[in-house]
Protein backbone atom coordinates (compact mmCIF):
# COMPACT_ATOMS: atom_id res chain seq x y z
CA UNK A 1 0.00 0.00 0.00
CA UNK A 2 2.64 2.16 1.02
CA UNK A 3 4.72 1.30 -2.78
CA UNK A 4 1.54 2.14 -4.32
CA UNK A 5 1.07 5.66 -2.86
CA UNK A 6 4.69 6.53 -2.81
CA UNK A 7 4.66 5.60 -7.10
CA UNK A 8 1.57 7.73 -7.11
CA UNK A 9 2.93 10.54 -5.44
CA UNK A 10 6.32 10.15 -8.11
CA UNK A 11 3.99 10.34 -11.13
CA UNK A 12 1.73 13.03 -10.05
CA UNK A 13 5.38 15.11 -9.23
CA UNK A 14 6.45 14.08 -12.85
CA UNK A 15 2.98 15.17 -14.33
CA UNK A 16 3.64 18.77 -12.39
CA UNK A 17 7.05 18.90 -13.42
CA UNK A 18 6.48 18.09 -17.03
CA UNK A 19 3.68 21.09 -17.10
CA UNK A 20 5.58 23.42 -15.60
CA UNK A 21 8.34 22.80 -18.07
CA UNK A 22 5.86 23.03 -21.08
CA UNK A 23 4.49 26.02 -19.83
CA UNK A 24 8.08 27.68 -18.98
CA UNK A 25 9.24 26.48 -22.94
CA UNK A 26 6.05 27.76 -24.55
CA UNK A 27 6.31 31.13 -22.15
CA UNK A 28 9.81 31.49 -23.68
CA UNK A 29 9.91 30.50 -27.09
CA UNK A 30 6.25 30.77 -28.53
CA UNK A 31 4.06 33.55 -26.92
CA UNK A 32 7.07 35.92 -26.28
CA UNK A 33 10.08 34.56 -28.31
CA UNK A 34 11.58 38.12 -27.91
CA UNK A 35 12.00 37.86 -24.61
CA UNK A 36 14.99 36.98 -22.36
CA UNK A 37 14.28 35.70 -19.33
CA UNK A 38 17.23 36.49 -16.59
CA UNK A 39 19.84 33.78 -16.28
CA UNK A 40 19.06 31.90 -12.89
CA UNK A 41 22.11 32.99 -11.37
CA UNK A 42 23.60 36.19 -12.36
CA UNK A 43 26.91 36.83 -11.79
CA UNK A 44 26.75 40.59 -10.71
CA UNK A 45 29.44 43.14 -11.90
CA UNK A 46 31.52 40.16 -13.70
CA UNK A 47 29.14 39.41 -16.21
CA UNK A 48 28.21 43.15 -16.64
CA UNK A 49 32.31 43.66 -17.45
CA UNK A 50 32.15 40.92 -19.63
CA UNK A 51 29.08 42.21 -21.72
CA UNK A 52 30.72 45.58 -21.80
CA UNK A 53 34.30 43.57 -22.91
CA UNK A 54 32.24 42.09 -25.53
CA UNK A 55 29.96 45.16 -27.03
CA UNK A 56 33.89 47.26 -27.12
CA UNK A 57 35.16 44.32 -28.97
CA UNK A 58 32.19 44.49 -31.15
CA UNK A 59 32.56 47.89 -31.95
CA UNK A 60 36.26 47.11 -33.02
CA UNK A 61 34.84 45.01 -35.10
CA UNK A 62 33.07 47.15 -37.07
CA UNK A 63 35.50 49.73 -37.23
CA UNK A 64 37.75 47.48 -39.30
CA UNK A 65 34.85 45.91 -41.23
CA UNK A 66 35.65 42.46 -39.49
CA UNK A 67 32.48 39.96 -39.78
CA UNK A 68 31.16 38.55 -36.81
CA UNK A 69 27.83 36.66 -35.03
CA UNK A 70 25.84 38.77 -33.66
CA UNK A 71 24.26 36.39 -31.27
CA UNK A 72 27.33 34.71 -30.14
CA UNK A 73 26.07 33.25 -27.22
CA UNK A 74 22.99 30.43 -27.65
CA UNK A 75 20.23 30.98 -25.59
CA UNK A 76 19.71 29.22 -22.38
CA UNK A 77 18.10 25.85 -22.62
CA UNK A 78 14.75 25.40 -21.47
CA UNK A 79 13.02 23.25 -18.64
CA UNK A 80 11.97 21.11 -20.98
CA UNK A 81 14.03 20.99 -23.83
CA UNK A 82 16.43 19.81 -20.62
CA UNK A 83 14.22 16.92 -19.53
CA UNK A 84 14.23 15.65 -23.11
CA UNK A 85 10.62 16.69 -23.92
CA UNK A 86 11.22 19.29 -26.13
CA UNK A 87 13.98 18.88 -28.78
CA UNK A 88 17.32 21.08 -28.29
CA UNK A 89 18.15 23.15 -30.63
CA UNK A 90 20.83 22.74 -33.14
CA UNK A 91 24.15 23.69 -32.59
CA UNK A 92 25.76 27.10 -33.44
CA UNK A 93 27.21 27.04 -36.97
CA UNK A 94 30.77 26.90 -37.57
CA UNK A 95 33.28 29.30 -39.70
CA UNK A 96 33.67 26.24 -41.98
CA UNK A 97 29.42 26.54 -42.38
CA UNK A 98 29.15 30.16 -42.65
CA UNK A 99 32.22 30.20 -45.28
CA UNK A 100 29.99 27.73 -47.25
CA UNK A 101 26.78 29.90 -46.51
CA UNK A 102 28.51 32.82 -47.39
CA UNK A 103 29.44 31.69 -50.89
CA UNK A 104 26.13 30.18 -51.38
CA UNK A 105 25.04 33.68 -51.05
CA UNK A 106 27.90 35.01 -53.57
CA UNK A 107 26.82 33.07 -56.32
CA UNK A 108 23.10 34.65 -55.56
CA UNK A 109 24.61 37.84 -55.88
CA UNK A 110 22.28 38.98 -52.88
CA UNK A 111 24.87 41.51 -52.29
CA UNK A 112 24.57 43.44 -55.56
CA UNK A 113 20.61 43.22 -55.21
CA UNK A 114 18.38 45.65 -53.36
CA UNK A 115 17.60 44.26 -49.99
CA UNK A 116 14.33 42.19 -49.68
CA UNK A 117 12.41 44.26 -46.92
CA UNK A 118 12.65 47.72 -48.20
CA UNK A 119 13.59 47.65 -51.92
CA UNK A 120 16.69 49.79 -51.84
CA UNK A 121 20.40 49.33 -52.24
CA UNK A 122 22.89 48.54 -49.28
CA UNK A 123 25.53 51.04 -50.31
CA UNK A 124 27.45 51.59 -46.86
CA UNK A 125 24.39 50.84 -44.59
CA UNK A 126 25.00 47.68 -42.08
CA UNK A 127 24.21 44.40 -44.11
CA UNK A 128 23.29 41.27 -42.47
CA UNK A 129 23.55 37.28 -43.50
CA UNK A 130 21.21 34.73 -42.05
CA UNK A 131 22.38 30.81 -41.80
CA UNK A 132 19.55 30.38 -44.79
CA UNK A 133 22.20 32.32 -47.00
CA UNK A 134 19.62 35.42 -47.48
CA UNK A 135 21.02 39.21 -46.79
CA UNK A 136 18.67 42.24 -45.72
CA UNK A 137 19.85 45.64 -43.91
CA UNK A 138 20.26 44.68 -40.37
CA UNK A 139 18.00 47.58 -39.33
CA UNK A 140 15.18 46.60 -41.97
CA UNK A 141 15.61 42.62 -40.17
CA UNK A 142 15.41 44.20 -36.63
CA UNK A 143 12.11 46.52 -37.60
CA UNK A 144 10.73 43.11 -38.91
CA UNK A 145 11.74 40.78 -36.01
CA UNK A 146 9.65 43.71 -33.91
CA UNK A 147 6.66 44.32 -36.08
CA UNK A 148 6.07 40.68 -36.82
CA UNK A 149 6.66 39.58 -33.05
CA UNK A 150 8.42 35.66 -34.73
CA UNK A 151 12.28 35.24 -35.52
CA UNK A 152 12.01 34.05 -38.98
CA UNK A 153 13.63 34.69 -42.02
CA UNK A 154 11.58 37.19 -44.13
CA UNK A 155 12.07 35.02 -47.60
CA UNK A 156 12.40 31.50 -47.18
CA UNK A 157 10.59 31.32 -43.28
CA UNK A 158 12.78 29.22 -41.93
CA UNK A 159 12.80 29.78 -38.12
CA UNK A 160 15.97 29.96 -35.10
CA UNK A 161 18.28 31.31 -37.89
CA UNK A 162 21.86 32.81 -36.78
CA UNK A 163 22.90 36.25 -37.89
CA UNK A 164 25.95 37.54 -39.31
CA UNK A 165 27.61 41.24 -39.53
CA UNK A 166 29.08 41.13 -43.63
CA UNK A 167 30.35 43.77 -45.43
CA UNK A 168 30.26 42.51 -49.30
CA UNK A 169 27.69 44.85 -50.15
CA UNK A 170 30.11 48.20 -48.54
CA UNK A 171 33.11 46.54 -50.74
CA UNK A 172 31.10 46.14 -54.03
CA UNK A 173 29.76 49.99 -53.65
CA UNK A 174 32.74 51.18 -52.76
CA UNK A 175 34.55 49.28 -55.70
CA UNK A 176 31.95 50.92 -58.39
CA UNK A 177 32.12 54.39 -57.03
CA UNK A 178 36.20 53.85 -57.97
CA UNK A 179 35.41 52.20 -61.51
CA UNK A 180 33.11 54.79 -62.33
CA UNK A 181 35.52 58.19 -60.66
CA UNK A 182 38.34 56.09 -62.71
CA UNK A 183 36.65 55.71 -65.85
CA UNK A 184 35.41 59.29 -66.06
CA UNK A 185 39.31 60.21 -64.96
CA UNK A 186 40.49 58.23 -67.64
CA UNK A 187 37.42 60.03 -69.82
CA UNK A 188 39.11 63.39 -69.10
CA UNK A 189 42.59 62.92 -69.82
CA UNK A 190 41.44 60.83 -73.31
CA UNK A 191 39.38 63.86 -74.61
CA UNK A 192 42.30 66.42 -73.51
CA UNK A 193 44.87 64.29 -75.42
CA UNK A 194 42.83 64.04 -78.35
CA UNK A 195 41.57 67.99 -78.71
CA UNK A 196 45.15 68.54 -78.38
CA UNK A 197 46.03 66.25 -81.49
CA UNK A 198 42.79 67.92 -83.00
CA UNK A 199 45.17 71.47 -82.82
CA UNK A 200 48.09 69.89 -84.05
CA UNK A 201 47.99 67.18 -86.61
CA UNK A 202 45.64 67.95 -89.90
CA UNK A 203 43.31 65.81 -90.52
CA UNK A 204 43.01 63.96 -94.17
CA UNK A 205 39.29 64.28 -94.55
CA UNK A 206 38.44 67.44 -96.73
CA UNK A 207 35.75 69.00 -94.73
CA UNK A 208 37.47 68.53 -91.92
CA UNK A 209 40.38 69.34 -92.99
CA UNK A 210 38.64 73.05 -94.33
CA UNK A 211 37.59 73.31 -91.06
CA UNK A 212 41.64 72.09 -89.53
CA UNK A 213 42.66 75.30 -91.66
CA UNK A 214 39.89 77.68 -90.75
CA UNK A 215 40.57 77.03 -86.77
CA UNK A 216 44.38 77.93 -87.42
CA UNK A 217 43.65 81.08 -89.57
CA UNK A 218 40.56 82.40 -86.65
CA UNK A 219 44.06 81.55 -84.45
CA UNK A 220 46.11 83.29 -85.92
CA UNK A 221 44.01 86.49 -86.21
CA UNK A 222 42.45 86.76 -82.74
CA UNK A 223 46.32 86.31 -81.62
CA UNK A 224 47.22 89.35 -84.43
CA UNK A 225 44.34 91.93 -83.18
CA UNK A 226 45.44 90.78 -79.22
CA UNK A 227 49.02 91.91 -79.88
CA UNK A 228 48.05 94.94 -81.93
CA UNK A 229 45.79 96.11 -79.02
CA UNK A 230 42.84 98.02 -81.01
CA UNK A 231 40.49 99.73 -79.55
CA UNK A 232 37.60 99.60 -82.08
CA UNK A 233 35.86 102.58 -80.89
CA UNK A 234 38.53 105.10 -80.91
CA UNK A 235 39.85 103.35 -84.17
CA UNK A 236 35.95 104.34 -85.61
CA UNK A 237 36.02 107.84 -84.01
CA UNK A 238 39.49 108.45 -85.76
CA UNK A 239 38.13 107.76 -89.14
CA UNK A 240 34.79 109.81 -88.39
CA UNK A 241 37.15 112.49 -87.78
CA UNK A 242 39.67 112.20 -90.69
CA UNK A 243 36.26 112.20 -92.86
CA UNK A 244 35.25 115.59 -91.25
CA UNK A 245 38.30 117.16 -91.92
CA UNK A 246 38.67 115.59 -95.05
CA UNK A 247 35.22 117.07 -96.55
CA UNK A 248 35.73 120.42 -94.60
CA UNK A 249 39.06 120.76 -97.31
CA UNK A 250 36.92 119.73 -100.30
CA UNK A 251 34.33 122.21 -99.40
CA UNK A 252 36.54 125.04 -99.22
CA UNK A 253 38.60 124.21 -102.68
CA UNK A 254 34.77 123.66 -104.13
CA UNK A 255 34.30 127.21 -103.10
CA UNK A 256 37.63 128.43 -104.24
CA UNK A 257 37.45 126.81 -107.50
CA UNK A 258 33.35 127.97 -108.17
CA UNK A 259 34.09 130.92 -110.52
CA UNK A 260 31.15 133.26 -112.00
CA UNK A 261 30.44 131.95 -115.70
CA UNK A 262 30.84 134.39 -118.49
CA UNK A 263 28.39 134.98 -121.23
CA UNK A 264 29.04 132.27 -123.69
CA UNK A 265 29.31 129.95 -120.43
CA UNK A 266 25.69 130.95 -119.61
CA UNK A 267 24.68 130.28 -123.15
CA UNK A 268 26.29 126.79 -123.23
CA UNK A 269 24.32 126.22 -119.81
CA UNK A 270 21.11 127.22 -121.49
CA UNK A 271 21.53 124.77 -124.46
CA UNK A 272 22.24 121.49 -122.23
CA UNK A 273 18.71 122.83 -120.39
CA UNK A 274 17.40 122.72 -123.58
CA UNK A 275 18.85 119.60 -124.82
CA UNK A 276 17.52 117.73 -121.27
CA UNK A 277 14.64 118.93 -122.19
CA UNK A 278 12.69 119.82 -118.52
CA UNK A 279 10.00 122.57 -118.28
CA UNK A 280 9.13 122.17 -114.75
CA UNK A 281 10.45 123.48 -111.99
CA UNK A 282 11.77 121.33 -109.75
CA UNK A 283 10.81 122.52 -106.20
CA UNK A 284 7.41 123.57 -107.09
CA UNK A 285 6.79 121.29 -109.95
CA UNK A 286 4.86 123.65 -112.24
CA UNK A 287 6.32 124.28 -115.69
CA UNK A 288 8.50 126.87 -117.01
CA UNK A 289 9.54 127.77 -120.56
CA UNK A 290 12.88 129.60 -121.78
CA UNK A 291 12.30 132.79 -123.88
CA UNK A 292 14.67 131.24 -126.53
CA UNK A 293 12.30 127.96 -126.63
CA UNK A 294 9.56 127.58 -129.30
CA UNK A 295 5.95 127.81 -127.77
CA UNK A 296 3.45 125.89 -129.26
CA UNK A 297 1.27 127.46 -131.60
CA UNK A 298 -2.46 129.14 -130.48
CA UNK A 299 -0.80 128.97 -126.42
CA UNK A 300 -0.81 132.29 -124.77
CA UNK A 301 2.09 133.42 -122.87
CA UNK A 302 3.31 135.70 -119.50
CA UNK A 303 6.42 136.08 -118.31
CA UNK A 304 7.39 134.82 -115.13
CA UNK A 305 11.23 135.23 -113.65
CA UNK A 306 13.21 132.24 -113.44
CA UNK A 307 16.76 131.07 -111.95
CA UNK A 308 19.33 129.72 -114.33
CA UNK A 309 21.91 128.12 -111.92
CA UNK A 310 25.67 127.64 -112.88
CA UNK A 311 25.32 123.59 -112.70
CA UNK A 312 22.28 123.96 -115.42
CA UNK A 313 19.57 123.92 -113.34
CA UNK A 314 16.22 125.81 -113.31
CA UNK A 315 13.87 127.13 -110.94
CA UNK A 316 11.56 130.01 -110.35
CA UNK A 317 13.09 132.99 -109.07
CA UNK A 318 10.39 133.02 -105.79
CA UNK A 319 11.26 128.94 -105.31
CA UNK A 320 15.11 129.29 -105.18
CA UNK A 321 15.06 132.89 -102.80
CA UNK A 322 12.50 130.67 -100.74
CA UNK A 323 14.82 127.36 -100.74
CA UNK A 324 17.79 129.98 -99.86
CA UNK A 325 15.95 131.61 -97.09
CA UNK A 326 14.91 128.42 -95.18
CA UNK A 327 19.01 127.05 -95.99
CA UNK A 328 21.25 127.13 -92.73
CA UNK A 329 24.43 126.80 -94.77
CA UNK A 330 26.45 130.44 -95.44
CA UNK A 331 26.16 129.57 -98.74
CA UNK A 332 23.46 127.54 -100.06
CA UNK A 333 23.97 124.21 -102.36
CA UNK A 334 22.00 123.65 -105.78
CA UNK A 335 18.32 121.53 -104.51
CA UNK A 336 19.38 119.13 -106.87
CA UNK A 337 23.03 118.32 -107.34
CA UNK A 338 24.11 119.87 -103.98
CA UNK A 339 26.76 121.95 -105.51
CA UNK A 340 27.58 125.70 -104.89
CA UNK A 341 26.40 127.52 -107.70
CA UNK A 342 25.96 131.44 -109.41
CA UNK A 343 22.66 131.81 -110.90
CA UNK A 344 21.29 134.35 -113.19
CA UNK A 345 17.72 135.76 -113.56
CA UNK A 346 15.94 135.17 -117.11
CA UNK A 347 12.12 135.30 -118.20
CA UNK A 348 10.37 132.09 -119.14
CA UNK A 349 7.50 131.74 -120.94
CA UNK A 350 4.50 129.74 -119.33
CA UNK A 351 0.62 128.44 -120.26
Amino acid sequence: MAKRKGLTWKASSSLVLNSAAFQDHITRNLLHPNVRLPAPFPRGKKAARIKLKETALQTHDQQEEREYVLDSAPPPLTLAQKLGLVASPAGRISEDEWSRVKERSVRQGDSAQPCAICREEFYLQPQVLLSCSHVFHRACLQAFERFSGRRCCPVCRKEQYETRVIHDAARLFRHQCATRIQARWRGYLARKRYQKLKKSICPKDTRLRRKFFEAKLQELNDSFVRYCHTDTESFLSDINRSLSSSRRVFQQLERKQVSEPQENDWERIQSQVVQRGVWDCPICLTALRSPSLPTEAGTSSHHRHAALLSCSHVFHQLCLEAFEAFSTESRPSCPLCRSFYHKKITHLDTN
